[in-house]
């Protein structure tokens, strides 16, 4: 299911991953800086110095490096000792005694010169490299107190540092500039503290997608109507959209024998997911860091399926059962699938905050429910929605294509099934394997990574997989096409274009994902981010931004031609998986923006085309 929303860029100055000049906390110093984030609650930038300290500073602390550049250059042309002695004069505490003798200009410049280092002795700005804390506290370390005691016995006439700060605030004595520079100082330091104790950032998710709660309800009745009313349409002689099925009887949707094939056919796949068989795996690192195990079996299980389904047919078992009563199927799975959603969010109450999905956490029941509330719902070691991704609904697809191949020659008494039967079961079987054999691919998609599982995606995985996909397959049992040769052969030819560069692009994508310094992959090409991690701009990522897409849509493409061009019905894939695909584009858009700031803007501008080239 695809996701769009919309992100407003907030007001801020500098970039993310831009390298500015940041000032020191307590100094007029400033080091060169890279912007990592910036929080709209504080409007404070998170910056990082090179030896890898992180601060929060503002933006009026904050300076472009060829604005500072000028200024250096400016004032080159004066000395240093001109430049020295104008800083001690403005600088100085007081003016000598009336009638007082000065001995030369020298020993009066030197003389304030140590006054001065004795007052800003608790602004000098800290190394990076040492420990800031006493600093921050008002506490000098053991080398600036032994330069103070030689500076105040030098200089006997003045007070300790202590006293003569007291005298000043008692007698408001000091100059406007120094007490506004006492004010950014203390600021500062409180900033400084903020940090070293920064509050828990609150994890509700704040961006609702799906028109909020009032969409996600919707879609909860609409998505189950249309699946019924596809199904319906089949079933017409005349399939076209301007003839609306009739609503059939109530009764006539639900039998209880269906509902137990289809939970002996559910737990049949969870029995072979449990199974000691495939190599573990680890998968993406969570919020937490914590790392998650996940068994790779999925193509084990195919091929047990496929075993299973073979000894079936080998003592006669009617699989056109499922041609039938395919409908009932489609409703039991509905239920099932609500079932299974009203589980998943009643236990995600109990589950601990870093458990919880980052785009599911609302506070808002439906919405929640709609988008999983939980990220990885588990029982043990069985990963629910992992499971629901590949397993039952995907292997359950071309079970169902195969039972339509079957129904087709026992309805139209054929020895052989149609060459249009024949290219769409061999297309979508194809697809399935490779998602199977590729299993291990899944773990690093968004499904697993990002959403919740709630209804959406079981719905997704265990209703509109299994029965709108096989849409093609199910029309040519009412509606055969005969299609020539030549024109399958073309057919074949586009959909084995689409299949390589969705293949090419996603293995491409996976291994980098997987390993980035894996020396096979030294030939790739990427644009750093400030988060560490690269955006490809080779091959097919430097082409289009989403090339995997394109590829899928080709396919589909190539798998509805069979069905021929009487009618739109068997088009409706196509025409969904576009809007899904650009709901896709448009959702992981706005998580790259808001991830790579900077450097997904550069990726932008290198590759400007997203999912077709030469079109916007």
């Amino acid at each position: 299911m695809g996701r769009y929303c919309f992100w407003k860029m907030p007001n801020r100055k500098y970039a993310d991953g831009e390298v500015v000049m940041g000032r020191w906390p307590g100094s007029v110093l400033y080091y060169e800086v890279q912007v990592t984030s910036y929080d709209d609650a504080s409007h404070l930038y998170t910056v990082k110095y090179k030896d890898g300290t992180e601060l929060a500073l503002k933006e009026s602390d904050i300076r472009l490096q060829s604005s500072f550049k000028q200024r250096k250059s400016q004032s080159s042309s004066s000395s240093p000792s001109r430049r020295s002695r104008s800083r001690s004069r403005s600088r100085s505490p007081g003016r000598p005694a009336k009638g007082r003798r000065r001995s030369s200009s020298h020993s009066r410049e030197h003389k304030e010169d140590k006054k001065k280092i004795i007052q800003e002795t608790s602004l000098a700005p800290p190394k990076p490299s040492e420990n800031n804390t006493r600093r921050y506290n008002g506490e000098p370390d053991s080398t600036e107190r032994n330069d103070t005691s030689s500076k105040l016995l030098e200089q006997q006439k003045l007070k300790p540092d202590v006293e003569m700060e007291r005298v000043l605030d008692q007698y408001s004595l000091r100059s406007r500039r120094e007490e506004k520079k006492k004010e950014e100082i203390y600021a500062e330091k409180k900033i400084f503290e903020a940090i070293k104790t920064p509050e828990k950032p609150s994890s509700k998710t704040k961006e609702l997608e799906f028109g909020g709660r009032f969409g996600t309800f919707m879609l909860m009745f609409f998505l189950p109507a249309t699946v019924l009313y596809l199904l319906l349409m089949c079933k017409q002689d005349d399939p076209s959209l301007m003839n609306f099925p009739p609503l059939p009887a109530l009764e006539s949707l639900w039998e209880t024998k269906v509902f137990g094939v289809f939970l002996l056919w559910f737990f049949f796949q969870a029995l072979f997911y449990l199974l000691p068989i495939g190599k573990v795996v680890e998968g993406l690192p969570l919020s937490n860091g914590r790392k998650l195990q996940y068994r790779i079996n999925g193509f084990y299980a195919f091929l047990l399926t496929a075993a299973a389904i073979g000894t079936l047919l080998y003592f006669q078992f009617e699989l056109h059962y499922l041609y039938d009563h395919f409908v009932q199927f489609a409703v039991s799975a509905a239920a099932f699938s609500m079932a299974l959603s009203i589980y998943l969010y009643i236990r995600s109450l109990k589950a601990p905050e870093e458990d919880l999905a980052p785009g599911g956490n609302s506070g808002y029941l439906v919405y929640d429910f709609f988008t999983g509330h939980e990220l990885n719902p588990r029982i043990g070691s069985f990963d629910l929605k992992y499971f629901c991704e590949l397993r039952p609904g995907l292997i359950g697809w071309v079970v169902i294509n195969l039972a339509m191949l079957l129904a087709e020659m026992k309805i139209h008494n054929q020895s052989m099934p149609s060459l249009s039967m024949i290219l769409v079961n061999s297309f979508q079987l194809l697809y399935v394997v490779d998602a199977l054999w590729n299993e291990e691919a899944v773990l690093t998609t968004m499904d697993i990574t990002h959403d919740g599982f709630g209804f959406m995606l079981a719905f997704g995985d265990l209703v509109w997989v299994p029965f709108v996909y096989s849409l093609q397959a199910f029309y040519l049992v009412g509606h055969p096409i005969a299609i020539s040769w030549p024109v399958a052969a073309a057919i074949t030819i586009l959909n084995c274009i689409g299949y390589y560069i969705f293949r090419s692009a996603n293995s491409q994508k996976n291994n980098f994902r997987r390993n980035p310094a894996d020396p096979k992959l030294s030939y790739l090409k990427v644009i750093p981010t400030a988060t560490g991690k690269g955006l490809l701009v080779t091959g097919w990522w430097g082409f289009v931004r989403h090339p995997n897409y394109l590829g899928d849509i080709i396919m589909a493409l190539a798998w509805s031609l069979p069905c021929g061009f009487n009618h739109i019905l068997p088009y409706f894939y196509v025409i969904y998986f576009i809007c899904l695909l650009v709901h896709r584009e448009a959702r992981d858009e706005h998580h790259c923006k808001k991830k790579y700031g900077l450097a997904w803007e550069r990726y932008c501008q290198r590759v400007p085309y997203r999912i077709f080239p030469y079109i916007y």
